[in-house]
């Protein structure tokens, strides 16, 4: 159950918070709590499943890295999960998440990579396939044609919840 002071503090939060090396001690400043009192209240509602995710939104092309890849691997199941935690701890691997497998669609684990040019991500795919030996497992690349916004959930309009 949420109360006003929760609803200012998901409005204040939804648009990304403050620039600054404790952006919890300005918003809390900004709705006359505690810094302690901010962290608590955010772990509680994301802990009641109010907000779903915290997180950082990195506009990679504007850092120029301006090409990016979904790799998708046909890995066997009894191992997905090693793999998977391999892949994650790779440097240029951004994402790595399961999924079950579709009708027509063999993949079950992804990964995203961002590079400076297509050239640098095929060479970063070529040296995590030799690093974990990976040869022997399907996979397919695909590049990003478009890049959309990128944004956190918005949970209220800009004038509160309701």
């Amino acid at each position: 159950m949420t109360d006003a002071l929760d609803r200012q503090l998901i409005a204040a939060v939804q648009h990304g918070l403050p620039i600054t090396s404790r952006p919890y001690l300005a918003i809390a400043q900004q709705l006359a709590i505690s810094e302690q009192e901010v962290i608590n209240r955010l772990t509680q509602l994301k802990q009641q499943g109010l907000i779903k995710r915290f997180g950082v939104i990195v506009h990679h092309r504007k850092l120029g890295y301006q090409a990016n890849a979904m790799v998708v691997w046909n890995i066997p199941d009894d191992i997905v999960d090693e793999i998977g935690c391999k892949l994650s701890q790779e440097k240029c691997v951004n994402l790595c998440y399961q999924r079950p497998r579709r009708e027509n669609w063999a993949y079950n684990l992804y990964c995203m990579i961002h590079g400076k040019s297509r050239d640098t991500v095929l060479a970063q795919l070529q040296q995590i396939i030799e690093t974990h030996a990976l040869s022997a497992f399907a996979y397919q690349v695909l590049f990003s044609r478009r890049c959309f916004k990128q944004r956190g959930a918005i949970y209220a309009a800009d004038s509160g919840l309701r």
